[in-house]
């Protein structure tokens, strides 16, 4: 019999809706008839990766007939539950094919909803107080959490309150019964394969992520961009690492793509791959060794391989960073530290790194890491920031460091402004919410492109 997690793992990877209800939709062989009144054929759960996860955004309704979108008007629908901020039609489940009419009405959702966000934490079974006394975090580099984070299907319940017309003037009369989608559309995540690599050096298989660019040709070399997760994301379902934050879909995003096409390697990784004394489990190298694999299976720049992680993935990238020196153009940084005293090598790097004052890990072994980088002869330049600036407040901040020329840039967010107002301080709030905004700062993405071997 399975496990509740092991039955949510299920769903989720099939897509299938957890609320269940009888068929309500028009069957799809007749949608298309001239003669057929017009009506609802499905409904798709729209949702959107936040720097702090994903969160159901919006309802895609396709109806038979193409619907005029001039009167649409929030108050048109009602979603159980939730908040509706805007209703449109559109050529397709995607909002951004927004259209002045269309066989999808677009019911937009506020993302600030409380019951918006779709992670589900599990209850964890009690530790015993002796196991790894005195040690910090999740556990050692090779260990298998108990997977406490999950992400469901997303599903919604709505109904049409007004009357709509189609484009050939026919009335869509109101809805009495609520309906509920049928499918999901993961925005980004969805451009997204879910693979496994079997390393045939190491014996150990690792699942994983990979954006190939729109536009892929052999004709010529394309960058790469790995990312790893932290602990907490530590799972053995391919999809959660795009789930859980920004670090791999930032940049997968259209505006990313359309300025800096590249691969996004997102591994997913099963055991945790970094402790905090400063050791890594094997998945260090399999990993390289995907990357390798990949560079034979498509035409990737091995001048531009670029490297980012926050965390536990922030830990891994420095082992690379020691152990392969040669590898990566350039690595972004996130919420992490290593032991001083094996970084040496890093101060021939190009290093964007970011923590919060409010990490007491992060902060202080970064501060200890580039002490040492200085002492090596390192340019660094240092900056502090506040979390809570808009788009071109940290662009200027960029602008500004960004002139100093360093190849290593040290960024700390500035005491309090990195936790959302009415979160709490406690724990591990200030380690976490550090990529929350990190993976949403445009110019550092443009930054680490910038970088060639």
């Amino acid at each position: 019999m399975k496990t509740r997690r092991e039955f949510l793992t299920m769903v989720a990877g099939l897509g299938i809706v957890l609320k269940f209800s009888a068929p309500v939709f028009a069957a799809s062989a007749n949608k298309t008839s001239a003669n057929q009144q017009p009506t609802v054929v499905d409904g798709t759960a729209i949702t959107q990766v936040y720097g702090d996860g994903v969160r159901l955004t919006g309802v895609a309704v396709q109806y038979n007939q193409p619907v005029n979108g001039k009167e649409l008007k929030p108050t048109d629908f009602t979603v159980e539950g939730r908040t509706v901020t805007d209703v449109f039609t559109s050529h397709s489940a995607d909002p951004a094919d927004k259209a002045p009419s269309g066989e999808y009405v677009i019911i937009a959702l506020s993302p600030e909803d409380k019951n918006a966000a779709l992670a589900e934490k599990l209850p964890q079974p009690k530790k015993d107080k002796s196991e790894n006394p005195g040690q910090g975090g999740p556990g050692k580099a090779g260990d298998i959490p108990v997977y406490d984070t999950v992400y469901p299907a997303a599903a919604a319940s709505f109904t049409q309150l007004s009357e709509l017309h189609t484009v050939s003037g026919q009335a869509i009369l109101p809805k009495e019964k609520e309906l509920t989608t049928d499918k999901v559309k993961n925005l980004i995540v969805d451009d997204f394969k879910q693979l496994e690599y079997r390393d045939p050096k190491t014996g150990k298989t690792l699942k994983y992520n990979l954006y190939v660019p729109a536009g892929y040709t052999q004709e010529h070399a394309w960058p790469l961009v790995l990312f790893m997760h932290d602990a907490g994301a530590t799972s053995d379902v391919t999809q959660t690492t795009l789930f859980q934050g920004l670090g791999a879909i930032s940049w997968a995003s259209p505006a990313d793509q359309a300025q800096r096409p590249c691969f996004i390697l997102a591994p997913q990784y099963a055991e945790i791959i970094a402790d905090d004394n400063s050791q890594t489990s094997d998945m260090l190298d399999t990993t390289i060794d995907l990357i390798n694999a990949l560079c034979q299976q498509y035409n990737i720049d091995r001048n531009r391989l670029y490297v980012t992680g926050q965390s536990g993935g922030c830990m891994m990238s420095i082992a690379m960073n020691i152990k392969y020196p040669d590898l990566f153009a350039a690595s972004l940084l996130v919420a992490g530290q290593w032991d001083p005293a094996l970084v040496k090598s890093l101060a021939g790097q190009k290093l964007w790194i970011i923590v919060s004052q409010d990490d007491d890990k992060a902060w202080p072994g970064q501060n200890a890491i580039i002490d040492v980088l200085k002492k090596e002869g390192a340019k660094v330049a240092e900056a502090v920031w506040d979390g809570t600036w808009d788009a071109e407040q940290f662009r200027r901040a960029f602008e500004k460091i960004d002139a100093e020329n360093a190849s290593i840039n040290y960024i700390t967010f500035r005491t309090g402004t990195v936790v959302p107002a009415g979160e709490s301080m406690a724990g591990a709030s200030g380690h976490r919410n550090t990529w929350r905004v990190a993976y949403n700062i445009e110019p550092v993405r443009e930054w680490i492109f910038r970088q060639h071997k």
